[in-house]
């Protein structure tokens, strides 16, 4: 790029041919007073182009007086302008003309420099040291949107959790978590109905205590952070080591979504533990305060009914307490009683 920029202007800095009359044109970069007026847009474009990506840093310091340039220009207005190589040449090359003649044959020419020098440093100024809004600082790349949770690979590529209504996705499912294997990491992918935070514990047991858990809170600023906590006893302490790496949460329709990895093998710690074993998966959610979490939103949390293991994927459904009523022992056996009752009561 250093090469291109110095050869740009070194084009632009050579003599031009001297005509057989003997008057040699103005040396200028800009367009003449001759030239049209759409030609002279498109040539200051182009040079206002060009000077743009000279001053990057790569073109290297060939370029830096025309930044410094520009700014004086800018700062110092058409007085600063009037002053230019075209005009002092022109004055030079006058010869044997009077000063009335060449100050009023030069004034359109003064005029004409005068607003392309002013034109071109502050269109230069804008596009390379403003922004959009008028400050001199690039305003941030846009956030990468949140990728849905895919719950058709369920069972496939990936294996689930679901907990609620019969049927439901990542995005209905009162609770739903999904786990996969990604070179020496696990990502899992949590979601629930709740403004706080929802989580997944890793248990030798189906109770709560002395357990690894991975959290998502919703804080007061809206952002979806991801936390590390182990259970003492029925109280969550938060860990300052975070397994977790590659995180992304989002808060959306009342739900608390999140996304991130953890790698499978850890050094030996009491508070983290290897996901290449099988453990009983806890599953919670429940209100923030501040960004704090609170107690989960049920009593009795759903826990997985058996250990599982990362190396085996399945769709595991299980109905919330709203849908398993019917389904009970103790519901079923009331049924069968009422209706023999009814049946033997009858003549």
């Amino acid at each position: 790029m250093g090469a291109l920029c110095t050869g740009h202007w070194g084009r632009e800095a050579r003599e031009p041919p001297t005509p057989a009359g003997g008057r040699r044109a103005p040396r200028s970069p800009l367009p003449l007073p001759s030239q049209d007026a759409a030609s002279s847009r498109r040539r200051r474009r182009a040079l206002l182009l060009h000077a743009s990506l000279c001053a990057s840093p790569g073109c290297g310091a060939a370029m830096s007086p025309l930044r410094w340039g520009a700014w004086l220009l800018l700062l110092a207005g058409p007085a600063a302008s009037t002053a230019s190589p075209a005009d002092e040449s022109g004055g030079a090359r006058g010869g044997g003309r009077g000063d009335g003649e060449r100050g009023a044959g030069d004034e359109p020419q003064r005029q004409h420099h005068d607003s392309s020098y002013g034109t071109f440093a502050s269109e230069f100024y804008d596009l390379r040291y403003l922004s959009e809004e008028g400050y001199p600082f690039p305003t941030a790349p846009p956030v990468d949107p949140f990728a849905k949770i895919r719950v058709d690979d369920c069972g496939k590529t990936k294996g689930c959790f679901r907990y609620g209504k019969p049927g439901c996705n990542a995005e209905t499912c009162d609770y739903f978590l999904s786990y996969r294997r990604i070179g020496a990491d696990v990502e899992f992918e949590l979601s629930a109905d709740t403004d706080g935070w929802v989580a997944v514990g890793f248990s030798s047991d189906k109770k709560m205590g002395g357990d690894d858990v991975m959290a998502c809170v919703h804080d007061d600023n809206g952002r979806v952070r991801i936390q590390h906590f182990y259970n003492v006893g029925q109280w969550a302490k938060e860990i300052q080591r975070n397994p977790a790496r590659d995180e992304e949460g989002i808060f959306e329709n009342n739900r608390v979504t999140c996304r991130f990895k953890r790698p499978v093998y850890v050094p030996r710690d009491e508070t983290i533990v290897d996901l290449h074993l099988s453990w009983y998966y806890l599953f919670a959610w429940g209100p923030a305060i501040q960004g704090s979490i609170t107690r989960h939103d049920i009593d009795s949390p759903p826990v997985s009914e058996r250990v599982v293991s990362i190396y085996k994927y399945e769709d595991i459904f299980m109905p919330s307490a709203a849908y398993q009523t019917f389904s009970s022992p103790f519901c079923l056996l009331l049924i069968v009683a009422l209706t023999f009752y009814l049946l033997m009561g009858t003549p």
